[in-house]
């Protein structure tokens, strides 16, 4: 089989980016554009100024790819694109472009889940091997599917309301933590001490989770000790926070590991960036002897690359999109 070069597009927040991958393995070339210092003065992404951004980035990005790749669009055999869950705005400035060399190029469009791109984000890693258990934490997922083949996707759970990464955001809005907070958070956990008492959320036998009772309990413990006159301890209560929501996604996780009897698990999303999630991961993969593969950090947050790889399985399976493909701001992982 002679080797398939996917070129990937992703937009679907606050980085424009595109990337050519070979074989769903192997990273050709990546550009990103980040927009996070820009957003930083408003302490989160404001759609229109992202998608905006996503207008001036998209041809100077896919430009600089290709020339760091040393190829033309001659040489890729498909385009992959994210066409959602996301920002609709910035969704469709990607799509488009996807479209339009599409047509332009007579090349395969094949539509990919941005979900399904951080799952496959594993790949460029090591060989995903059959059944898995995939764990997938990001800014608006947090989600357990189990996949017994390729391209196949069986949501076990996931959250009822907040995501974890939107929880830590959130929380790290609280202590007043420039955005993005969530990483900041994470390395004042390692400093705090776990001083408050905050309750785990979602303690059933079910697979799914719940944040929005964890997020107000840290508001009102904020609010309790300001009323009283006291001053918050930031680092520990950074602790105390990290500590609950990583039990409770490893409580959850740990029994779908038994349950189902896995031997494979792999961690997705922005969130497995997060260094105390994939500690506790570690350990809980090595007590139960199970295999885990977690992404390099480039790999975690939202990046071209891991479209391209989950686009070049796609396209084994048989997914195709014609012109009329549209963006989804939400959408199910099928």
């Amino acid at each position: 089989m002679k080797d398939m070069y996917i070129l990937g597009i992703e937009s679907s927040c606050d980085e424009t980016s595109v990337s050519i991958v070979k074989n769903g393995t192997e990273e050709v070339a990546t550009v990103i554009s980040s927009q996070i210092d820009i957003h930083k003065d408003y302490g989160g992404v404001v759609p229109e100024i992202a998608s905006r951004h996503h207008v001036k980035n998209i041809t100077i990005v896919l430009e600089e790819c290709l020339n760091q790749a040393n190829m033309s669009m001659n040489d890729i055999d498909a385009i992959a694109i994210t066409y959602g869950p996301g920002l609709i705005g910035s969704l469709l400035i990607g799509l488009e472009a996807a479209k339009t060399l599409s047509f332009i190029y007579n090349k395969p469009l094949i539509p990919v889940h941005h979900i399904a791109g951080h799952i496959y984000a594993n790949s460029l890693v090591k060989e995903l091997n059959f059944p898995l258990l995939a764990l997938v934490v990001s800014g608006g997922h947090t989600e357990i599917i189990e996949m017994t083949k390729h391209y196949q996707f069986n949501k076990l759970g996931g959250t009822l309301d907040d995501a974890i990464g939107e929880c830590y955001d959130k929380v790290a809005r609280v202590i007043n933590l420039e955005y993005p907070g969530g990483p900041k958070l994470d390395k004042m956990a390692v400093i705090g001490n776990k001083t408050y008492k905050l309750p785990i959320p979602l303690k059933d036998e079910s697979y799914n989770f719940s944040f929005s009772g964890l997020k107000s309990a840290v508001i009102n413990l904020a609010h309790n000790e300001e009323q009283r006159g006291k001053e918050l301890n930031k680092e520990d209560l950074a602790a105390s926070f990290q500590s609950v929501a990583i039990e409770s996604i490893i409580a959850k996780v740990k029994k779908a590991i038994v349950d189902k009897n896995i031997k494979n698990v792999i961690v997705a999303g922005g969130v497995a960036a997060n260094n105390g999630l994939r500690q506790a991961m570690k350990e809980l993969t090595e007590e139960l002897h199970v295999e885990l593969s977690i992404p390099p950090m480039k790999y975690c947050t939202d990046n071209a690359t891991m479209i391209a790889a989950a686009g070049y399985y796609a396209y084994l399976d048989g997914r195709r999109a014609d012109l009329t493909l549209n963006s989804k701001s939400q959408d199910k992982l099928i």
